[in-house]
């Protein structure tokens, strides 16, 4: 902080040395430097009273009155308000929770510590021994839904959703494979659960107007994977939205839609509405609209977005092109019988 401008009695001022300190320090320790000047409010707020003070026979005490409205009222504003902080990924990769916080803003972000960060779970459990918290060390960890836990999750929808039945039908062939009792029962890339069939069927896709979900008799068929997606806006973390992006209007980064799934390389591409198309380096498995999409560049989270569309499937380019390799009709005419 800069907070007084004239030299002092002998001529010097000692604020840009004191700069010059800081600034080798930083350096030093690879952090930012940053500068502010506050000359006026400490004039107005502190150097003011300090002097209505001795004109009323009093002897103040500035540095109290500084630092309650300077370094804890100005200082501290600017540092929340002006310095972006970083989501970085925990120690622990398989215990990381920066999937679940990529949507927590730079306010809440700014005045939140994560103590284990720095931690394995492991390590973690070790301590709790030390310290004789063995009524935890055995709890099985929460799972399911939010504050709701584990459930019949079909039961526990239908409790509050009207059922609404439709078809399992095939994606290769169009053959309804049985029936169910509503399509939002179902995610892509779970076993379809069809009766009296030898073989499991996972769910590939979803028709919400005809209530149609449909089916595939692999769990690695190509119908399951797609390399493009589009997001809602995208909630960046330190910087809306990255300065990369903005200037090329693409950026290399890393993805992924569930919680410790392996990060897949993609491109963003930037639109006017802040969305971004979201352009995989190879297919993934069974991307899932209403999901997010999580990016990262190294340890850092950048952000993320929720998954609105998708692309066209690896099976469904697969038939397109064999449609387009097969001869057409009238071009099946023109070819002449061997003789």
């Amino acid at each position: 902080m800069k907070n007084w401008d004239p030299l002092d009695e002998q001529g010097a001022c000692s604020v840009d040395r004191d700069c010059e300190d800081a600034y080798r320090v930083c350096q030093k320790l690879d952090i930012p430097f940053h500068q502010v000047s506050y000359v006026k409010e400490y004039w107005n707020e502190v150097f003011s009273d300090l002097l209505k003070e001795y004109e009323l026979g009093r002897t103040p005490n500035p540095d109290i009155v500084c630092n309650k409205h300077i370094k804890f009222n100005y200082f501290l504003h600017y540092a929340m308000d002006n310095l972006a902080v970083k989501l970085l990924q925990g120690a622990d990769l398989f215990k990381d929770q920066t999937f679940f916080l990529s949507q927590i803003s730079q306010d809440a972000l700014r005045k939140t510590i994560f103590p284990l960060g720095d931690l394995t779970k492991s390590f973690v459990k070790k301590i709790a021994a030390e310290h004789g918290l063995h009524h935890v060390l055995k709890k099985k960890e929460s799972m399911g839904v939010c504050f709701i836990g584990e459930r019949n999750f079909e039961n526990f929808l239908l409790e509050y959703l009207e059922p609404q039945p439709g078809n399992f039908v095939s994606i290769e062939d169009q053959k309804v494979m049985g029936t169910h009792k509503g399509w939002f029962l179902y995610t892509i890339g779970q076993r379809a659960g069809l009766a009296g069939l030898k073989d499991a069927w996972f769910v590939v896709d979803k028709d919400v107007s005809t209530g149609d979900v449909f089916v595939a008799p692999s769990t690695d068929h190509p119908a399951l994977y797609r390399d493009l997606l589009r997001t809602n806006r995208v909630h960046w973390i330190a910087e809306e939205p990255p300065a990369e992006l903005v200037r090329d209007k693409m950026m290399e980064c890393h993805f992924r839609f569930r919680h410790q799934m392996a990060l897949v390389p993609c491109v963003l591409t930037l639109n006017q509405d802040g969305s971004v198309w979201v352009t995989l380096v190879k297919p993934a498995r069974a991307i899932t609209p209403g999901q997010f999409a999580v990016f990262y560049k190294g340890e850092e989270c950048l952000g993320s977005g929720k998954i609105l569309r998708m692309g066209p499937s690896v099976y469904t380019m697969q038939q397109g092109k064999k449609r387009e390799q097969s001869p057409k009709k009238e071009e099946v005419d023109k070819i002449e019988p061997a003789t």
